[in-house]
């Protein structure tokens, strides 16, 4: 069965627009389908920071917080201005997934979760905010466009990227028989695992360096890619040389992939 929550009635404290408002908010319940087994909760926001962390119950609470006054000038021709500027927030379950959106809304706002420990989630965020995720064990899917990643003592797999900001990730536990990936385009990607993973490690930066404390056991790279292109009678002979490492910790197991383009690549030994 699903669930729709309007936010209508109380968007006013979640977005608030005036400066005295901005610490109000607005903390919202959502009953899952079935609470005995591992909700999907999946974020989209255009503008704003994502937050989440566990808690010992069983619903999924959902907290939008104020952002900033976006600056449109409250009176013009004499006019004082009477609308909200802001487009809300919208929240729906169904079969155990819970949906977030915001839509519409200039000044962009902050969400702040809390999951039960086992849960899935698939983030999103474009502008304006870190993507933080405490302590949450599933399978984690995260992107964020012009901001920085920070996934703190979670377990499970991972699949993350920051476009335009650094990516941070502690592992305590690392998922077997299933692939993880932690990328960015223009940042440092930091990476802590586990001692004890097993893994096939595939590492690049483009315009950095690579750096571990782990034991990586080098492996064959691949071939150089050659490739022949003949246009307009002109013939062109490519090599391309794949500049990725490839090792191997501690025998080997599941692919993991860390990549930057312009940044460090640092892979820790937890402890």
């Amino acid at each position: 069965m699903k669930k729709l929550i309007s936010i209508a009635t109380v968007v006013a404290a979640m977005f608030a627009v005036t400066v005295q408002a901005q610490n109000n908010s607005e903390r919202l319940p959502v009953t899952l389908s079935d609470p005995a087994k591992p909700a999907l909760v999946r974020v989209s926001l255009l503008n704003g920071s994502i937050t989440v962390r566990t808690h010992a119950g069983k619903d999924v609470i959902v907290e939008g917080r104020a952002a900033e006054r976006s600056a449109i000038p409250e009176t013009r021709d004499g006019l004082r201005r009477i609308d909200s500027n802001r487009g809300g927030l919208t929240i729906e379950e169904s079969g155990n997934v819970v949906t977030i959106s915001n839509q519409n809304f200039r000044g962009g706002g902050n969400i702040e979760i809390e999951v039960p420990v086992r849960t899935n989630l698939k983030l999103n965020a474009i502008n304006g905010g870190t993507i933080l995720v405490d302590g949450v064990d599933g399978e984690i899917d995260v992107q964020n466009t012009n901001g920085n990643v920070r996934l703190v003592n979670v377990s499970g797999s991972v699949v993350a990227h920051a476009m335009n900001g650094t990516l941070f990730a502690t592992v305590r536990e690392v998922a077997s028989n299933k692939p993880m990936s932690f990328s960015s385009m223009n940042a440092n990607v930091d990476v802590t695992l586990p001692p004890n993973t097993k893994a096939n490690l595939k590492i690049r930066s483009d315009n950095g360096a690579a750096y571990s404390d782990f034991e990586v056991v080098p492996r064959p790279g691949a071939p150089p890619t050659i490739e022949e292109n003949r246009r307009g009678g002109n013939g062109r002979f490519r090599i391309e040389i794949d500049r990725t490492t490839n090792g191997t910790i501690n025998g080997g197991g599941p692919d993991i992939e860390l990549r930057t383009f312009n940044g460090n690549v640092f892979l820790r030994k937890g402890k």
